[in-house]
């Protein structure tokens, strides 16, 4: 049953309907927070919140196919199976993907935020998890742990962006730690990259929107991925970091201006 996670829905009653599926370790309200919003303002939001995210803190995420089912069930029961568009931020991109390449439910506009895609083994998911799981975890337990992954992100983050509104994503995501479950991040995380992904996904009526952030990808290792997982992949190239569009500067109107344009709205409509 999909109440166990948590769906909000806010902005236009009579907008075309977005699904925001947060990044790794995240919530809808610290991933989306500075353009939360903006968005609203366009669309009809369902916001979601993964199992082990805000909640009930006995809850556990349990694996990307698990919770996946959960989203399509309350799409099916509360819009119908059927959404005009779903942005997946980073991971979230992950549970886009499989929207469409399940087909449970039709999804007009499938965003794929700066997303890695990145698979592998179980043993090398094991491997990379008992690295980067005791950080992500600990953070969860430990305020000088948390503050010391907060100050890495920052430095990775900072690119010229406001660096107060950096700092208020980094606040907020700081916080989301001590809401979770203490196994909630590792499992995400492994469960992420042990999850396949088909090779050439695409559904009639459907079409794939990649965030491209060149920053992130001098080699191309991503936009290999990008054409290998997607039939068709409408690949928009922006020339900045990982989502660094959510964490204010200059590419947020940007980035948001495509996103209308492929959803077909118009600045008139926004009136």
């Amino acid at each position: 049953m999909w109440n166990t996670m948590q769906f909000t829905e806010m902005g236009r009653e009579d907008g075309k309907t977005l699904v925001l599926l947060p990044g790794t370790a995240c919530t809808w309200q610290v991933n989306f927070m500075r353009v939360i919003d903006a968005l609203a303002e366009r669309y009809h939001l369902v916001c979601v919140n993964y199992d082990g995210f805000e909640g009930d803190p006995s809850i556990c995420f349990t694996s990307v196919p698990e919770v996946c089912a959960k989203i399509e069930d309350y799409l099916i029961e509360r819009h119908g199976g059927r959404v005009d568009g779903a942005y997946g931020s980073s991971l979230g991109g992950s549970f886009a993907a499989l929207l469409v390449q399940h087909g449970r439910v039709h999804v007009d506009h499938a965003f794929i935020g700066s997303s890695d895609l990145d698979q592998g083994s179980p043993i090398v998911a094991r491997i990379a998890t008992w690295i980067v799981g005791p950080m992500l975890s600990g953070a969860a337990k430990s305020e000088k742990k948390r503050q010391k992954l907060v100050k890495k992100l920052g430095d990775a983050l900072y690119t010229g962006n406001d660096a107060e509104e950096l700092q208020t994503f980094l606040d907020g995501f700081s916080r989301s730690f001590a809401s979770m479950h203490p196994k909630t991040i590792e499992r995400e995380f492994y469960s992420d990259y042990v999850t396949p992904l088909a090779d050439g996904i695409c559904a009639d009526g459907t079409a794939i929107h990649v965030i491209h952030a060149l920053k992130m990808d001098p080699k191309g290792e991503y936009l290999r991925r990008y054409r290998q997982h997607f039939a068709e992949p409408d690949i928009m190239d922006f020339d900045m970091q990982h989502e660094e569009w959510l964490f204010g500067g200059a590419w947020t109107d940007e980035v948001l201006a495509a996103i209308d344009e492929r959803m077909g709205i118009s600045e008139g409509a926004l009136a």
